[in-house]
C-alpha cells in the first residue's frame, strides 16, 4: 500500500495575486511548523509539490526535519483561473456547477483534475508501498479527491476552504484508489 498525504498549504498573502510567488503569512510560516508534531511518528520517503512558493515553503520544515528534496512538479499546480477574481466564490461555484466553465487563458476544473491526477499516476508509478507527501492547493486537492469519490463536490471545497494547512491521507494499492481519511483532525 502507498499512503498519499496531501497537504494544502497554510495561510497566503492574498495582497499578493501572482499565484506562483504568492508567499505564506507570518502565520503560515507558524502552522507549518505544526506539520512536524503531526507527522512526528510518520516516516515519509518521498515529497513531491507544486511549483507555487506557498506550497513549497508549508511542505519545507517537514522536508528540511527528514533530510529530503521536495521534488517540485509544474502539473501539481493550482487551478489557473486566468485572471484575478473578485468574488472567488461566485466563480469557483459556476466551476464546480459545470466542470468545463473557465473564463479566458483560464483552466476548469476537468483540465486542472486530469493534470494533477496524471502527475499522481505518474508519481505513484516511481513509487509502491511507502508514505508521500504532497504539496498542493484547496481547489486542485478537491478536484484529485472528486476524481476518486465523485460525491465530494462544492460542498466538500466550501467546508476546507479555510483550513490552512489542511491534511488529507489516499490510501492506494498501485495506481488503485482504496480509501481517504479526513476523519483526523490534522491541524
Amino acid at each position: 500500500m502507498t499512503n498519499v498525504y496531501f497537504i494544502r498549504h497554510a495561510k497566503s498573502d492574498f495582497s499578493i495575486e501572482d499565484e506562483s510567488i504568492r508567499p505564506l503569512t507570518k502565520k503560515g510560516f507558524k502552522d507549518s511548523e505544526k506539520l512536524l508534531k503531526l507527522f512526528k511518528d510518520i516516516s515519509i520517503d518521498n515529497f513531491y509539490s507544486s511549483p507555487y512558493v506557498r506550497s513549497i515553503d508549508t511542505i519545507k520544515p517537514l522536508a528540511k526535519q527528514r533530510d529530503k528534496e521536495i521534488i517540485v512538479r509544474e502539473d501539481l499546480r493550482e487551478r489557473n483561473i486566468g485572471m484575478w477574481v473578485n468574488d472567488f466564490f461566485k466563480f469557483s461555484k459556476k466551476q464546480w456547477d459545470n466542470f468545463d466553465y473557465k473564463i479566458d487563458n483560464g483552466e476548469s476544473l476537468l483540465e486542472t483534475q486530469r493534470r494533477n491526477v496524471s502527475e499522481i499516476n505518474k508519481i505513484l508509478n516511481k513509487h509502491k508501498n511507502g508514505n508521500i507527501v504532497i504539496g498542493t492547493h484547496g481547489t486542485a486537492l478537491c478536484t484529485i479527491i472528486n476524481y476518486f469519490q465523485p460525491e465530494i463536490g462544492y460542498d466538500y471545497f466550501l467546508s476546507i476552504v479555510d483550513k490552512m494547512p489542511f491534511v488529507i491521507k489516499m490510501v492506494f494499492e498501485g495506481n488503485e484508489f482504496k480509501s481517504f481519511d479526513t476523519t483526523r483532525d490534522y491541524i
